[in-house]
Order: C-alpha cells, then sequence, then structure tokens
C-alpha cells in the first residue's frame, strides 16, 4: 500500500530522518512511537505529500507519491492532524461531509447520492449518527475525535494517517477511538497513527515503528518489542 526507499526528510535544512525504508500492507495497523520532537508528525505529513523537504521516493499503490495530483492524494490518503480546529456554527454532519471534496471538482461541488451514502456510513461507523445535527463546538474531545475521524472514513482512502488521535482523552475514550480504528482492517485500509502511550501501541498495532536518533529505530510486531526489550 505505502512503501517508503532510502527516504530522508529535512526541516528548515535541517536532517530530521534519514536512510528509511518500510513498506505497509493493506489492512495493517502500524503505531509509530519515539520521543517529542524525532519528526513523527513530519513523517506522517511525508507520507500524505504535505512535506516536501524530502530525498529518496515514496510509493503509494503502485505509483510515486509525487506523481499524484492534489485530489488523486485526496482519494488515496485521509490524514487527521493533531491540531485542535474550532469549526463555528458548522454542524458535525457538514465537517464529516468535507470528506467528499476530494471526489469532486471545486467549482462543481453538489451533494451527491453517493455523497450522502459515505457520510452517512462514516457517522454510523463511529457512532455519530444521532449526533449528525449537533453543532461541532458542542461536542466533547472524544466526540470531535470521533467526527474527524468519520471525516476521514467519508474520504474513502485505503491510507488513514492519524497523529496523535487519543491526546487529551481519558483512557476509556482512547480506547473507543483505538477499537475504531482496528476495525478499519477488515475494509483492507492501512492504517499509520503516531501515538505517545505504547500500552495502546501494543494492543492495537500490527507492528510498532520506533523513532530515534534521526532514524527508523526499530520497524516490529508488539510481540517482538516486549521479548527485545
Amino acid at each position: 500500500m505505502i512503501v517508503a526507499r532510502d527516504l530522508n526528510i529535512r526541516i528548515a535544512n535541517h536532517a530530521l530522518l534519514r536512510d528509511l525504508n518500510f513498506a505497509i500492507g493493506d489492512g495493517e495497523f502500524v503505531a509509530i512511537l519515539g520521543p517529542n520532537g524525532v519528526g513523527k508528525t513530519t513523517l506522517l505529513r511525508a507520507l500524505c505529500g504535505l512535506h516536501r523537504e524530502i530525498t529518496g521516493q515514496i510509493d503509494v499503490g503502485a505509483r510515486p507519491l509525487a506523481q499524484y495530483s492534489p485530489a488523486e492524494r485526496a482519494r488515496a490518503i485521509a490524514y487527521v492532524a493533531s491540531d485542535e480546529l474550532m469549526l463555528e456554527m458548522l454542524s458535525v454532519r457538514d465537517v464529516v461531509a468535507n470528506g467528499r471534496f476530494a471526489h469532486h471538482r471545486w467549482y462543481e461541488w453538489r451533494e451527491t447520492a453517493e455523497d450522502e451514502r459515505a457520510v452517512t456510513a462514516a457517522l454510523a461507523a463511529v457512532g455519530m449518527l444521532d449526533f449528525s445535527d449537533r453543532l461541532f463546538t458542542t461536542l466533547s474531545s472524544g466526540e470531535r475525535q470521533r467526527c474527524w475521524l468519520a471525516l476521514a472514513l467519508a474520504q474513502e482512502a485505503q491510507l488513514l494517517l492519524l497523529d496523535e488521535p487519543t491526546s487529551h482523552l481519558d483512557v476509556h475514550v482512547a480506547h473507543d477511538v483505538l477499537q475504531l480504528l482496528s476495525r478499519q482492517r477488515s475494509a483492507g485500509k492501512a492504517i499509520v497513527c503516531v501515538l505517545h502511550e505504547i500500552n495502546e501501541a501494543l494492543e492495537f498495532a500490527d507492528r510498532i515503528f520506533v523513532l530515534g536518533d534521526g532514524a527508523l529505530l526499530s520497524a516490529c510486531t508488539a510481540r517482538d518489542l516486549v521479548q527485545t526489550n
């Protein structure tokens, strides 16, 4: 699904990550761990084409990411950032419907029956169908995170990239969010998720990538990571 070959990432002309080589398959859940400032968020942004200070190659599907148009990237990759956006006067349904823009030309947006189906299915998948008419600003932190996940699902992309989706959530809500993500594997979606809690990664991830010292230090299963340490 996504392959990195000899990937080097810079930020402001500073070498951040070097010589990354990995492949993530369809239906696989990969957690990324590492200390603050090591480049976890920047790696996610590079994998979806938002960070351009790179050398090497990223392939999504059978094509280099550099050959994708912005619209093609949006149809292939859903990225949920860690930034907390406050969307004034938008309903939950309106927020989730933004995920469908990738399937339209910007100048001829009109919601279709397929959009309606995708948005409704995404809301149902995260248990937010009854919240459709609620204002986004009235939601709790956990409800907002589920709303962002629904937006990503409405894109119907095969690759989901999520930056700290459980931050600022209590243990039970965080567990629910990760369960929702985990269920997407059955649809063949690849999930790459930056996490801070190693216990979350051990419970939900198929493999765990550990970043440190400007490199990918480990890319192994949860069981192998526990045995190694």
